[in-house]
């Protein structure tokens, strides 16, 4: 079994998990590990799986299909002991809650008692806090174990303009299992990779920008950003405290829905979570799931679909799927922002970037060697791993930005957040008479480059940044491929609307159907039905 190794400054610390291998370990078959974590669930509690088979399945998994793309940080060592205990609870009919035996991969900026919480940073790799992050807690109060944590874009892609997508000084660098020249995106690009490979029933990512519905769209898989507030924030390293959460990353929509059902609820701690008790998700089996979009209206995102002619292809049979399913379709031509929107929303990160991380460092429990961001820009020059890539530009603009209570910050905020929020994707549904907005999630993954960081030469697209700064949710759902590439479909609302686009995504999912299977190639053009052509014979 694979062992994931972290470095601290005197010794190494190896915190694995070894899958049983005497005759009498239990088995699954993959079909099992590729169901939808709702449906093992229910096997658990009917008697005809356990979780200690699903755990021990999906390590050995993660052992066969991981060495290549390096989706997997840390495994819990812990992980068999507690799938066993969780088969004895079963056995005498007691379950925990709706993920009994569930496993479930953090990304490893998210604390969990049993793991240190690195965020990728060699400066964080003592960060054993011994706290749960309350959605972490909530997972295990549903019955989920927790199987591990994956590799992410260190701290989160917000220390250099020339970042590497899916690379940390503690973890190396992910890649997209679909084509392993490419990116895996970031900043959740363990969570993606992992679940494309389904080394996983359940995985968790966060967004700040992008951070969930970037990489889901890239690797092929559901990912979920609720809107800002319906999850807690606390004890996850952060960003923006205007922008952060946390999200589901899962196989389907129905599994990212049930997870983020589990994971909702009000923190005292987290202002943002105060009005969440009135827009907590219902759980499935309390739900009728819709079964067509009859009297949905469809806004139709055309401004910022690209000029990608696959990319359009994929997005017009998408478009045709809900239309065929009752939606109506309207077409958004134009969308004006301000001038200096871009610039002010990055004013606002940075600002919040400086206060929210300091207070999360001098805030930790362990033994770190930096408590504020000054001491942490003084670490990373002192380290052999950190700045050999990129260097640390965005920390140091960091520091120097506007305080949040500056008039600079608190205008830049307001102007973002209404330009996104209310005279966003707001008014462009009320404008336009419609339930929901759609738009391609993002281009096909672009090339890894360890020279001028990352770039897509067909540029990015859709409007994932409105729904970030807005705080809105956004879902984004397999559409199809490009090339041996996936690309997603985004659906978004408006604040607290989340019920609505899981609705809308789960009736698009069903009809659909577009999963891309990864084909863990070193590139396109060692794809089987090209060698002829490659090779010229």
């Amino acid at each position: 079994m694979k062992l994931k190794l972290l470095i601290a400054a005197v010794a190494i610390v190896v915190v694995g998990c070894k899958a049983q291998s005497n005759d009498t370990a239990p088995s699954v078959t993959n079909t099992w590990l590729d169901k939808p974590a709702a449906e093992q669930a229910q096997a658990i509690r009917n008697g005809t799986l356990t979780s200690e088979q699903l755990v021990t399945g999906y390590l050995a998994r993660i052992e066969e299909r991981d060495k290549k793309v390096n989706s997997i940080l840390v495994l819990n060592s812990n992980a068999i002991a507690q799938a066993k205990a969780a088969d004895e609870q079963a056995q005498k009919g007691t379950f925990t809650g709706p993920l009994h035996g569930i496993p479930v991969l953090l990304k490893d900026n998210i604390e969990a008692s049993e793991l240190p919480t690195t965020a990728g940073s060699m400066a964080l790799v003592n960060n054993r806090t011994g706290r749960d992050a309350p959605i972490v807690a909530n997972l295990k109060a549903a019955g989920a174990i927790i199987l591990g944590k994956t590799n992410l874009s260190e701290w989160a892609n917000f220390r250099s303009e020339s970042s590497i997508s899916g690379w940390s000084a503690v973890g190396g660098l992910t890649r997209n299992p679909h084509l392993l020249s490419r990116t895996a995106c970031g900043s959740s690009s363990g969570s993606g990779a992992a679940m494309a490979l389904r080394l996983s029933s359940l995985a968790v990512g966060t967004e700040t920008n992008g951070s969930i519905i970037c990489p889901s769209s890239m690797n092929g898989i559901v990912g979920f950003k609720p809107t800002v507030g319906l999850l807690s924030r606390s004890y996850i390293v952060p960003i923006s405290s205007s922008q952060d959460t946390a999200g589901p990353m899962t196989a389907n929509v129905n599994d990212a829905w049930l997870m983020a059902s589990v994971m909702d609820g009000v923190d005292v701690k987290d202002a943002a979570t105060a009005d969440a008790e009135d827009h907590l998700l219902p759980s499935l089996e309390e739900s009728m799931l819709a079964t067509d979009l009859k009297g949905i209206r469809v806004g139709v995102v055309r401004y910022r679909q690209g000029d990608n002619p696959h990319v359009l292809s994929v997005y017009e049979n998408a478009l045709e799927t809900l239309e065929a399913a009752g939606a109506e379709l309207v077409d958004i031509n134009d969308f004006e922002q301000p001038d200096s929107f871009w610039s002010d929303s990055y004013t606002v990160l940075l600002s919040e970037f400086h206060h929210t991380i300091d207070a999360y460092l001098a805030d930790s429990p362990a033994d770190i060697p930096a408590r504020n961001l000054e001491a942490l820009i003084a670490f990373n020059k002192t380290d052999k791993k950190e700045l050999v890539l990129f260097n640390q530009d965005i920390f140091e603009k960091s520091l120097a930005a506007p305080a949040i209570d500056s008039d600079e910050y608190k205008s830049a905020l307001s102007l973002v957040q209404n330009t996104a929020g209310t005279n966003g994707i707001d008014k462009l549904m009320q404008d336009n008479g419609v339930d929901i907005l759609v738009a391609p999630s993002n281009s096909p993954a672009f090339l890894i480059d360890g020279v001028y960081g990352d770039h897509s030469p067909v540029g990015f697209i859709g409007i994932g940044y409105l729904a970030a700064i807005a705080g809105y949710p956004h879902l984004t759902v397999p559409a199809g491929e490009v090339k041996q590439l996936p690309v997603g479909l985004s659906f978004i609302g408006s604040k607290w609307q989340d019920e609505k686009v899981l609705r809308i995504g789960s009736v698009f999912e069903a009809k659909h159907g577009a999963y891309v299977k990864p084909g863990l190639l070193p590139s396109r053009l060692e794809s089987p039905e090209l060698e002829d052509i490659v090779s010229g014979q």
